[in-house]
């Protein structure tokens, strides 16, 4: 099996400085059943250092105000931090314009933004919407509804026993019907990295908008939203070092000044009377209400701290983490790894012959190690591979090679218990 493609590794990661990177992290020095913490459920969320923990009691105990239309202080310096926040997300995603970057309450939450305001607009019966096997459940529910209420069809890109989407397959899907494109950039459950995109120009060359789901590519990978050429890029704070209950959604401003809104209230307007309403302009067409202020100024700070560190230092440093686990892993016999792709990031998915999942982490919890077990939010991966649940770690760039270690040797524990 080839583990990683090189091309994800632009640097050997011997310069990684790993104890000044854990030491913003007061988290690891937690204590699990008695043993030191070993944190290997990063995809579901990462953990916050401290730089990004100080912004937001600076924050809360200096500037906290709401935003907007206010003349005091206060309500002036928490609106200039918030669009501050904007520009920093603009610049780490590379948009073209701040005005561009929409603030969510988090991946699901930019999803359904897109749903409902571009495609209950622009997607009627009888269109096509093409989405992917290895999609999350939040790139699914949303399109399904839409294409319950509208009459629309999805159809799915397959992918082979290595958890890879089949692109030939992906191109025989368009036809004159297809609208709109939903893909995931990483897998949250196999690590897969899709070729997205070469995915975005064939369907361009179509004239059919894409939606890339990034949740798990920003925190491993400098993602340029303007090299993609994607119309809109979905992520969330929590998944990268920020708050939770906040997120980002990209799109190109051309579309979004064309969608209608998701959710009414104020803010998000120009004017109100009975008779008519007229929108405010983007990006706060989308924002309607008091939004997540802190947790906006937190996902600055947090783009800021891992922007310091290099995403390119991230990504080498993380590689060799997931190389080092997969040898481990592969020596041990009744283990087989879920989702062999020749392009993964940090996650490891297997399952232990004749232990179920949830044991394994219950098990692992017991020797202070976290992992996530079950289907991941993504059954259809499950039912295409024939594995009902995985037992899955996945790697940051505050982990260690001895973590890797604590972790191996807790899986070695559970063999023996269940032999």
């Amino acid at each position: 099996m080839k583990i990683i493609d090189s091309t994800l590794k632009p640097q050997f990661a011997s310069t990684f400085d790993i104890d000044r990177v854990r030491a913003d992290f007061p988290i690891l020095e937690l204590q699990v059943e008695g043993k030191p913490l070993v944190y290997l459920d990063n995809a579901a969320s990462s953990q916050m250092p401290q730089p990004v923990i100080d912004r937001l009691v600076r924050y809360q105990t200096t500037q906290h105000a709401n935003i907007n239309r206010g003349v005091h202080y206060l309500s002036e310096l928490a609106t200039a931090e918030y669009e501050g926040s904007r520009r920093r997300l603009q610049r780490f995603i590379n948009a073209r314009e701040d005005r561009e970057v929409i603030f969510t309450s988090g991946t699901t939450d930019a999803i359904n933004l897109v749903m409902h305001g571009y495609g209950r607009k622009f997607i009627g019966a009888g269109d096509e919407i093409i989405l992917t096997t290895l999609e999350h459940h939040s790139n699914i529910v949303p399109w399904q509804m839409l294409a319950e209420e509208k009459g629309a069809k999805i159809r799915v890109v397959p992918i082979n026993d290595a958890g890879e989407l089949l692109i030939d397959e992906y191109e025989k899907l368009f036809t004159e019907r297809t609208k709109f494109v939903g893909v995931l950039h990483v897998s949250n459950a196999l690590g897969t990295v899709n070729p997205v995109k070469e995915m975005i120009a064939f369907a361009h060359a179509r004239n059919v908008p894409v939606l890339i789901d990034g949740a798990q590519a920003v925190p491993h990978m400098t993602v340029d939203v303007q090299d993609l050429d994607c119309d809109f890029y979905a992520f969330s704070g929590h998944k990268l070092c920020g708050p939770t209950g906040i997120g980002v959604l990209y799109g190109k401003a051309e579309l979004l000044e064309r969608m209608q809104p998701f959710k009414g209230g104020g803010d998000m307007i120009l004017s109100v009377t009975f008779e008519k309403t007229t929108y405010n302009s983007i990006p706060h067409k989308f924002e309607a209400g008091t939004p997540p202020i802190a947790a906006a100024i937190g996902l600055g700070a947090a783009v800021d701290y891992l922007s310091s560190i290099g995403l390119d230092a991230i990504a080498a440093y993380e590689l060799d983490l997931l190389n080092y686990a997969t040898e481990q892993i592969s020596c041990m016999p009744g283990v087989r790894i879920i989702g062999t792709a020749a392009m993964k990031t940090a996650v490891l998915s297997f399952e232990v012959e004749g232990v179920h999942p949830h044991d394994i982490g219950t098990l692992l919890n017991q020797e202070g190690v976290a992992v996530r077990t079950g289907h991941h939010c993504v059954q259809p991966v499950m039912l295409r591979l024939k594995v009902p649940a995985t037992t899955r770690a996945s790697f940051a760039f505050y982990n260690t090679m001895a973590e890797v270690d604590a972790f191996i040797a807790g899986l070695r524990t559970v063999q023996k218990i269940f032999m």
